[in-house]
């Protein structure tokens, strides 16, 4: 049975103390509300709140212990000095304290030079954040990949499948359709500036070149950037949001064997596949043009490919196809697994996957230009 909540209240000398006796819980406190109310106004700093003889106690009677301290005439600067020993009531008088704290006053906007200079610093501090984490998200994630190259009982073939179909196979009648009408451009340029100069057999070199070496595998993880990459980040977010990705690591579950590993395997797979179909589909949309339009035949056309165009642009395209795979599929996992527990946080992170899969795959694409330029391939 509850003991009857009751307090002495002695003005000593040094310290007003507040002698708690009985159990102050929800169920015996309401009682002592206006009492407690007109003590309000005798309490000074420094006053001592003596739990020596306090028996039960929770939330409740901590927060009416702290409202009359804060309704003192010091108000919010008033300490709660405790003095005795008792299991929580220093806890609950702390949390009771930090319930009630004002929120922080916001921070100063500033303006003109000083805001835009703030602006930028956060900005530049904000995207060296981003890369640290992702660099370390990528040393993880070869992390894991090595553990099931060592292990491979732990590779989920069912997954990784099912990601190869959806986001790769799927992905294939846009990717040929883009490269088809691209390869066509590139033809009707050619044909229309090399014809200046009675050189419009140079359009299938140009078509080649252009198709075999750069806009295949670019078109090719452009268009997976924007479709796949999304994917990957909407459905880990959703699954984050839901705190699913929670649940499976209370199983036993780690979330980068059974989420990101597939989808990067299933992108290291299809990506090449795709790039491969798309570097043939836009030497088509070529042919057509060189055919239709310049009375090439198929015969000259790819006679002219196979003497003209070294394999060696062929794999220097190629080549570059599980690179971008890999970025894609890293950054698009990376972000699904940062959202928070909001629609617009899942929405900014997709928005950032895309952007930032774009960017990726431009750098790379740049930086492979340079090194292959400088090996003179």
């Amino acid at each position: 049975m509850a003991a009857t909540a009751t307090f002495d209240f002695r003005e000593d000398d040094r310290a007003p103390v507040l002698a708690l006796r009985g159990d102050w819980t929800v169920d015996t406190i309401a009682s002592l509300e206006n009492d407690l109310s007109a003590l309000a106004a005798r309490l000074k700093p420094g006053a001592v709140v003596d739990v020596g003889e306090l028996g039960r106690f929770d939330v409740a009677g901590a927060y009416l212990i702290d409202r009359t301290f804060r309704d003192s005439p010091a108000g919010e600067e008033t300490r709660i000095a405790i003095r005795g020993q008792h299991v929580n009531a220093i806890k609950l008088l702390q949390a009771a304290r930090k319930a009630n704290a004002e929120p922080a006053p916001p921070p100063e906007k500033l303006t003109g030079v000083v805001g835009v200079l703030d602006s930028v610093g956060r900005s530049v501090g904000a995207v060296g954040e981003e890369i640290i984490e992702t660099i370390g998200f990528f040393g993880q994630t070869l992390t894991v990949l090595a553990g099931m190259i060592t292990n491979p009982r732990r590779i989920r073939w069912v997954s990784i499948v099912h990601t190869m179909e959806v986001a790769g196979l799927n992905a294939l009648p846009i990717v040929l359709l883009l490269s088809f009408f691209i390869g066509m451009v590139v033809a009707y340029l050619g044909a229309r500036i090399l014809g200046d100069f009675g050189a419009t057999v140079f359009t299938i070199d140009l078509v080649a070149f252009s198709m075999l070496r750069e806009f295949g595998v670019v078109i090719t993880a452009v268009i997976l950037a924007g479709r796949t990459n999304s994917a990957f980040t909407a459905e880990i977010g959703a699954m984050k949001m839901r705190q699913e990705i929670d649940a499976m690591r209370v199983m036993g579950i780690d979330p980068m064997d059974a989420l990101v590993a597939p989808r990067v395997i299933a992108m290291l797979v299809m990506t090449p596949i795709l790039t491969f179909g798309a570097m043939m589909s836009g030497i088509l949309g070529g042919l057509l043009v060189c055919w239709g339009e310049l009375d090439i035949s198929p015969a000259m056309f790819f006679a002219r490919i196979a003497e003209v165009v070294p394999a060696q642009h062929f794999w220097v395209g190629f080549s570059k196809a599980p690179a971008f795979a890999l970025a894609l599929a890293i950054i698009g996992c990376k972000q699904g697994l940062s959202v928070g527990g909001d629609v617009g946080s899942l929405g900014q992170r997709v928005t950032t996957s895309v952007v930032q899969a774009i960017f990726m795959v431009i750098l790379l694409d740049a930086i492979f230009a340079l090194w292959f330029l400088e090996m003179n391939w």
